[in-house]
């Protein structure tokens, strides 16, 4: 059985079957690691009813902003939308996104349990708060917990810095964040990279992702991740 090809030649051909209602993390934090050519390309496609996963909601027109710009997401999971999201703040005052507070590490955690095959966990991040309301509470050795779910996706698209055509990533400083965990809890990563290299160039020991995790690639050759 011959090896699958994971290389796709536009960002455009890599997300053209996204449907309607897809659930999709998008990597990123404070402006690093976001997969922007990805997101411009859903942009495109038109893709609408998405269910998103994303540290951030978009810094004016730039990240997350292109989709909800385009009215293309419908319901959020977020930590720290920011400042500067205008478009996400507008439609969730209007009622058109809803939009679910998690903290940042169980959000976090959330997706890497699923990525573990971890159905859930308890934590004691906001018991007797909004966020627990409605989940499970239990008492461990003195102290209250509540119950978390594991979140996954039907795709993840993430920025990484280098990948070789198995789909082996490294990532560039800050622009690591929260990819790496986003890549072990889709069904689908699509992955947009400043370039390809070839098999067996990369470093072992800075393989933060290895090629199990990656279904597609494609190479943007920018520095958007700097």
């Amino acid at each position: 059985m011959g090896q699958k090809n994971k290389v796709f030649p536009t960002v455009d051909a890599a997300v053209a079957d996204i449907p309607d209602g897809a659930t999709i993390m998008f990597g990123g934090f404070g402006g690093a690691g976001f997969p922007h050519e990805l997101i411009r390309a859903v942009g495109r496609k038109g893709t609408r009813n998405l269910f998103a996963i994303s540290n951030n909601c978009g810094t004016g027109e730039s990240e997350l902003g292109v989709l909800f710009k385009n009215k293309q997401i419908t319901r959020v999971i977020a930590a720290f939308p920011g400042p500067q999201s205008t478009y996400f703040q507008q439609q969730v005052e209007s009622g058109e996104v809803q939009y679910d507070l998690v903290p940042q590490g169980i959000l976090c955690e959330r997706m890497r349990a699923y990525g573990a095959g971890i159905p859930a966990f308890y934590s004691p991040v906001g018991v007797g708060t909004e966020i627990a309301e409605g989940k499970e509470e239990r008492a461990i050795e003195g102290r209250r917990y509540i119950l978390e779910s594991a979140l996954g996706a039907d795709f993840a698209l993430i920025r990484a810095h280098k990948a070789d055509p198995l789909g082996n990533l490294v990532y560039r400083k800050a622009a690591r964040n929260f990819n790496p965990v986003m890549a072990t809890a889709a069904k689908v990563t699509i992955v947009e990279v400043h370039e390809i290299v070839p098999i067996g160039s990369l470093d072992p020991e800075t393989i933060v992702t290895p090629s199990v995790f990656v279904d597609r690639i494609v190479a943007v050759g920018d520095d958007r991740d700097a």
